[in-house]
């Protein structure tokens, strides 16, 4: 689909989206209309007061009484318009604005309904500029263009009927700019289009360069890469400058032409309006006068039309973006699907039992991650999941935990297809500590608890007590209550053990343990392993770890290799085997 197609279809979309607050735009619509009738009926009362000025000034007999109550009238009708127009922009600044906040709610909203494959191919500044500046730029730009078409429509309507009624010839005369005017707008329009979605693109690249060097910084620190990363930015920087100074000098255009055409205009009624009035066709100084605030009010609408068509662009490319995301494919309704095992009411308990049934996925067409994979593990086993990289360790996690969808097979929970429950389902029978520690900004008590109901202070000091973390917490000011700001201030360890403590005050049947403990010092690997043998027991557990020598005790070993399982057993007899499993363990002893 072309990239003009799609403006024109987002544009469409807001029209369509704006036109559902019908009551608002209505009344602001009135609002407008009597604020163009009366700028349309001021004139009249203008060619009034000159007509009389210039009719009796030889004679000195000129009515100070009527000036004055045009000049009144004037007044008024020139306050009722500014009036009336504040009232109605205060209303389409309230309806756009509050459209952005919907745009924001329902973005916000969508985030959770994607799949996880989403943000593996798209950056998180890139989607932070589509929540932030291309919602903003939609805001901002509708603020500004909606009650400007709106009145211009109806201004230019208006004028050109007062126009032909006041003078025909010299509303003929006046109109012979517009054919140059349009040309001229679709032109620029066509040449400018492209470098507002240009540069809305390069925008929010520079937010994802901004995002990686903010979140990444030490790394850059640590390997002198400033010179490096500040070479990027600059680059993406000056994309930017480039895309944004083409889009604004096109859209600047605008406005010049307009006024550059609007001179021919004045020439031309001056022209037409001196022979009319030679040749004594009821033309009068008045009438001229009016006349040219009807030019004004004639081309005004023309150049805010063409200066709205400017920033509507501006949105245009902006829209693209955001209704890109939100036409992104949703995770699969699951409506109607009941529970499985409703915990929460102790209905039915989970025994632990896991069955992966030839399992196969591929994240992509290209190639095929898990090839046909099998096992079954039952209820209370330690099973460790260990391999080189790129075997297909962390993606059995996200297919046990649905992150993502299985091509084929099944996997199976007390004998019950994981497709047949809900994911929340799925996701509140498990526990999960991760390699990269989350903690947010909030108290540790908030960050232990998280999203876990009714847990007392007497399972949070027990559950510290199990993980040798009660000690660290009371070194805190305020313990529980410390309100953590800036997460480096956190050694890793404790970090860790607070992961820990949080699935464990979860206490889900099941468990999984992904590199929990790759970044921590051997020291801290112990304590940590302590807390997680604890943690452990009596639940079905699922433990990725590269270093072996922490997963000797479990029940039962897959190796993988390749997307497929290439040997299962114990410590022991794989050992005895002295096959794939042999080799990475003697390896990795050799280089311990």
């Amino acid at each position: 689909m072309s990239q003009k197609k799609n403006s024109f279809e987002s544009l469409g979309r807001l029209s369509k989206d704006l036109g559902t607050r019908f009551i608002p735009l209505g009344i602001a619509a009135a609002l407008l209309i009597v604020s163009v009738v009366l700028q349309i009926l001021a004139p009249t009362y203008l060619q009034q007061f000159t007509d009389e000025i210039a009719n009796n000034y030889l004679t000195h007999s000129i009515d100070m009484n009527a000036l004055l109550k045009i000049g009144i009238t004037l007044v008024v009708f020139y306050v009722s318009v500014a009036l009336c127009a504040y009232l109605a922009n205060y209303i389409l600044t309230t309806v756009t604005q509050r459209y952005a906040e919907k745009l924001r709610n329902d973005i916000a909203k969508k985030i959770n309904r994607v799949p996880l494959a989403y943000f593996d191919s798209h950056s998180h500044g890139d989607l932070l500029s589509t929540l932030t500046n291309d919602v903003d730029q939609i805001g901002q730009s509708l603020q500004q263009s909606v009650s400007m078409v709106i009145q211009s429509i109806f201004l230019l309507i208006g004028t050109l009927i007062a126009m032909f009624i006041t003078s025909w010839q010299m509303a003929l005369a006046a109109m012979s700019s517009l054919p140059f005017m349009v040309i001229f707008i679709l032109i620029v329009l066509k040449v400018a289009m492209p470098r507002f979605k240009r540069r809305q693109d390069a925008l929010a690249m520079v937010n994802s360069v901004v995002e990686e060097v903010y979140s990444g910084h030490l790394v850059i620190k640590c390997f002198n890469a400033k010179k490096k990363t500040n070479e990027h930015f600059n680059q993406e920087n000056e994309n930017l400058n480039k895309a944004m100074y083409q889009a604004q000098c096109l859209g600047g255009l605008f406005q010049p032409l307009m006024n550059f055409i609007s001179y021919f205009a004045y020439a031309a009624v001056f022209l037409v309006g001196g022979l009319l009035m030679n040749a004594n066709a009821g033309i009068t100084f008045g009438t001229i006068t009016a006349f040219m605030v009807y030019v004004s009010l004639f081309q005004s609408p023309l150049s805010q039309i063409a200066q709205a068509m400017n920033v509507l662009q501006m949105a245009a490319a902006s829209a693209n973006r955001v209704f890109d995301f939100l036409n992104q494919k949703e995770l699969e309704s699951e409506e109607g699907k009941e529970e499985k095992f409703p915990l929460v009411n102790g209905k039915k308990e989970v025994r632990g039992e896991v069955i992966f049934d030839h399992v196969s996925f591929s994240y992509d067409d290209t190639r095929e991650i898990i090839h046909d994979f099998s096992a079954k593990i039952k209820p209370g086993m330690k099973v460790a999941i260990v391999g080189p990289t790129g075997a297909g360790k962390t993606t059995m996690v996200n297919l046990l935990m649905r992150f993502y969808e299985v091509n084929s097979g099944s996997i199976l929970i007390d004998g019950i297809s994981t497709k047949e429950m809900s994911r929340e389902e799925v996701h509140s029978i498990f526990g999960m500590v991760l390699q990269d520690t989350w903690l947010f900004a909030g108290s540790v008590k908030e960050n232990l608890v998280y999203n876990t109901e009714n847990v007392s202070d007497e399972a949070i000091q027990k559950a510290l007590k199990e993980a040798s973390l009660s000690h660290y917490i009371k070194t805190l000011p305020g313990g529980l209550q410390y309100q953590i700001e800036d997460t480096s201030s956190i050694a890793g360890g404790q970090k860790q053990l607070m992961t820990i403590v949080r699935a464990a005050l979860k206490n889900a049947p099941l468990l999984i343990l992904d590199e929990a403990t790759s970044n921590v010092d051997t020291r801290t690997e112990e304590t940590i392993q302590e807390a997680m043998d604890k943690l452990m027991k009596g639940r079905t557990s699922f433990v990725i770890a590269h270093r072996l020598s922490t997963i000797r005790n479990a029940d039962m070993i897959l190796v993988m290799k390749d997307g497929n399982i290439v040997e299962q057993g114990t410590h022991d007899s794989l050992m005895e085997k002295n096959g794939f499993y042999a080799s990475l363990y003697n390896s990795q002893f050799a280089l311990e």
